[in-house]
């Protein structure tokens, strides 16, 4: 387990690009946090770290962003549904067997989808700039 405090955007998607440089394919990162505690920020970081260039948004309405490139990213936002039956609904098996990183937003609402084997991300929001950012299961970060 590792502990962060970022002091601005920037330097959450800097973690996030940090983190996901490391991570091989296939890996899922369950995100926790507050609206506005900075996923969607760290996921942008993420997507850089990857070596993707592609503009990076919360897919709160659409579910699912998928990024492409020599390494695939693809972002999930579960605020909306109520459970991991309505992940499973949209294919959840089908994008873990892809090979890409899948990192998932508001994971407290589908945890029973995972396998115990996911990196888990929770950030904190500390003041309007500062973040404390927790990191379990990765190997590195």
């Amino acid at each position: 387990m590792s502990e962060h405090i970022t002091h601005s955007e920037g330097e959450t998607e800097a973690l996030g690009a940090s983190l996901a440089s490391a991570l091989p394919g296939g890996t899922v990162v369950a995100m926790y946090g507050d609206l506005g505690a900075g996923k969607t920020a760290f996921v942008r970081g993420m997507a850089r770290g990857m070596g993707l260039t592609c503009r990076v948004s919360s897919p709160t309405f659409t579910i699912v962003n998928e990024y492409l490139g020599e390494r695939e990213l693809i972002h999930f936002d579960m605020y909306r549904l109520s459970g991991a039956d309505e992940l499973f609904d949209i294919g959840w098996e089908d994008y873990l067997t892809r090979g890409a990183v899948c990192a998932v937003e508001w994971s407290e609402n589908v945890e029973d989808a995972f396998f115990g084997d996911e990196v888990r991300v929770t950030i904190e929001k500390l003041s309007d700039s500062d973040r404390k950012i927790t990191i379990e299961g990765a190997a590195s970060c």
